[in-house]
């Protein structure tokens, strides 16, 4: 048996640590581009047209839960919680944005639905052993 093949604690750990925070760097460029260059009202505008229910709060929410759930993701801090609000997010976006488009990108759900799947098994599975929480708050693992 080689060694490639032997999936050790330390590996799954780092497997789980790239996954957390690659995915929170997509989260936090989401979040940004949503508050600082489209900013709230644009936001909202795009969240009326696409019929989302409450817009004028689920903007916000979306934005802040994208920007402040991606570095949540990225250090490690809070990430269950986090990863599941992700999921949420990917789910609503799935519903009632993707989902009608089929799915292939450009406008198609697979991004989104790679992005849920990944956030269900950071809620799952947790932050890993190289995450704050892990590290210095005693919880996470």
């Amino acid at each position: 048996m080689n060694g490639i093949s032997v999936v050790t604690p330390q590996r799954m750990a780092l497997g789980v640590t790239i996954l957390r925070i690659v995915v929170g760097i997509v989260f936090v460029v989401h979040g940004a581009q949503k508050l600082f260059v489209f900013g709230l009202g644009g936001i909202t505008g795009f969240f009326v047209q696409s019929h989302i229910p409450l817009p004028a709060i689920a903007a916000p929410v979306v934005t802040f839960v994208e920007f402040l759930g991606g570095i949540a993701l990225i250090l490690g801090v809070f990430t269950r919680i986090a990863a599941i609000l992700l999921a949420i997010d990917m789910a609503g976006a799935i519903l009632f944005v993707h989902g009608r488009n089929g799915f292939f990108l450009p406008t198609g759900f697979e991004f989104a639905l790679t992005l849920l799947a990944a956030n269900l098994a950071l809620a799952i599975g947790g932050p890993g052993e190289y995450a704050v929480e892990s590290r210095f708050m005693g919880r996470g693992v």
